[in-house]
């Protein structure tokens, strides 16, 4: 039974393990124009590396619009994009 219950807490660590190397990483960028309208925001950021993608500047479709309402020109804000039905787009912000 001890082994059992050792077997399963070992699982449950590897599992853990596992999903946090899968975890989006955040990217440095900063904000240079916001279109609420067409739901776009273009950042200047650093490497984007879960994209394998160099630092430039760029346009990058926003998600949700509670993201969208916290970008203002200027900021400076760590971001994770992913591709969404094939185009890049801002999915979470911090």
């Amino acid at each position: 039974m001890k082994t059992l219950i050792k077997l399963a807490l070992a699982s449950v660590v590897a599992l853990g393990s596992a999903y946090g190397a899968h975890a989006e990483e955040f990217t440095k960028g900063t904000v240079k124009k916001v279109d609420a309208k067409a739901k776009k925001v273009t950042l200047i950021h650093e490497e984007l590396k879960s994209l394998d993608m160099p630092a430039m500047t760029m346009v990058f479709r926003v998600q949700d619009d509670a993201i969208l309402e916290k970008l203002k020109e200027g900021a400076n804000i760590e971001f994770v994009a992913e591709r969404v039905d094939g185009k890049l787009t801002v999915t979470e912000i911090k």
